[in-house]
């Protein structure tokens, strides 16, 4: 009964009678300042923020955890015992078979694509010993081409190699930028798969379709153009054509016909389909965040495309750019069927008459004799070594200015 009593006058939770906290001990461990009674954190948790009932498990927790993330157990902080530090994981993921035969693939690949260039220039190389030794350096600087009296040399149909290259490439890339700029950003969605359809098909057109449609339509039509460009820009020498007479109304049209101009057009609406669709792949690329955020900013869509799509796509354009030089530079078909084969240095690329190496080799492929065929074999081996040359460079100036590397917005 003396022990009932005395449980029923203790005051209740801890309190006594006066409603303060029994034996002084604040209540919920909190002096009246504020601070922990008795260095008793409050609730019961630990400057580390773990509680000292739960510290034996959280430490378990903590060395199970680094155990299965970490390569090792951890080691404790210092000052800290009670928190460790987890080590990262090694990662030793063994390759599968199938992992390790797509590997060898496309080793094998890369080595196969560098192995067949390598074998077509020694190929070249070596058929083309014989004209190499007999012209020397003059191979380079003769601009006639009779190999049977050993006096040729790829100067004429290397320039105009260069040119119809030059001229198809100033015309073909505006026209594929434009374009797959509007295919990625402008057209409508339904529009848009149609536009790439076309463009694709444009693309495996064969090359003498193109040569046709210039030599029998597009060339009458172009002269124009050709005739207004000799009058007001004839004082620039590459635009000056002998024997034009500005001013004669019935002057003939025939120095205008067979041109460089007119072949590198031809050959720029060849090689637009290509680029465009590599620049358009690029294009479609670009982050959408970046676009969205130069909107927000008040832009309007060609500020977007300036400040977000062409510095993403600028490794697209080059690369675009350079893949069609190369075509341009190696076309055959289309070249051959609308100039006007010519054995001089020719600079006017509006004046009648042009060459190129390709065109040169198809035009005495069948008829050459056997130091003819080492003389052409020595011009396709020229042409390969400058194709070589274009495609490196593209390499590396697409490598120093990745897409998506720069962006303004």
């Amino acid at each position: 009964m003396a022990s009932a009593q005395e449980e029923s006058d203790r005051p209740e939770s801890g309190r006594s009678e006066s409603g303060e906290p029994a034996s002084g001990i604040p209540e919920s461990g909190i002096s009246e300042s504020g601070e922990p009674a008795s260095g008793i954190p409050e609730s019961g948790i630990s400057e580390s923020g773990i509680s000292e009932t739960e510290e034996p498990e959280s430490a378990g927790a903590e060395s199970g955890r680094s155990g299965a993330e970490g390569s090792g157990a951890g080691k404790a902080v210092p000052g800290r015992p009670e928190v460790r530090e987890l080590t990262p994981r090694r990662l030793n993921a063994a390759r599968g078979l199938g992992d390790r035969v797509f590997r060898y693939q496309l080793t094998a690949a890369g080595i196969a694509v560098l192995a067949v260039m390598a074998g077509v220039g020694l190929f070249l190389l070596l058929r083309a010993g014989q004209a190499l030794r007999a012209r020397g350096f003059a191979f380079l600087t003769t601009p006639e081409w009779q190999p049977d009296v050993h006096n040729f040399g790829i100067a004429a149909v290397m320039t105009g190699t260069i040119l119809i290259a030059l001229v198809a490439v100033t015309v073909s890339v505006p026209l594929a930028v434009g374009t797959a700029l509007f295919i990625t950003d402008v057209a409508p969605p339904k529009l848009r798969r149609t536009l790439v359809s076309m463009v694709d098909l444009m693309a495996a057109v064969p090359s003498v379709v193109y040569g046709l449609w210039g030599l029998f339509f597009f060339q009458q039509h172009v002269i124009g153009l050709s005739r207004w460009l000799s009058t007001w820009f004839g004082w620039i020498p590459l635009f000056k054509v002998d024997g034009a007479q500005p001013g004669e109304p019935l002057a003939t049209d025939s120095v205008y016909t067979a041109s460089t101009f007119i072949a590198g057009i031809v050959v720029a609406l060849m090689v637009a389909p290509i680029q465009c669709s590599v620049m358009r792949e690029v294009f479609s690329q670009a982050p959408a965040g970046e676009r969205e955020g130069a909107y927000a900013l008040g832009a309007t869509r060609w500020g977007m495309i300036r400040s977000v799509v062409l510095p993403y796509g600028k490794g697209g354009i080059i690369g675009g750019t350079m893949l069609g030089l190369g075509r341009a530079l190696g076309e055959t078909i289309a070249v051959y069927m609308i100039i006007s084969p010519v054995f001089t240095i020719q600079l006017h690329i509006l004046q009648t008459g042009s060459n190129s190496v390709s065109s040169l080799i198809a035009l005495h492929y069948g008829d050459a004799s056997t130091f003819g065929m080492s003389a052409l074999m020595a011009a396709g081996l020229a042409l390969f070594l400058l194709t070589l040359a274009v495609n490196f460079t593209a390499s590396s100036v697409v490598a120093r200015s990745r897409s998506g590397a720069q962006s303004e917005a």
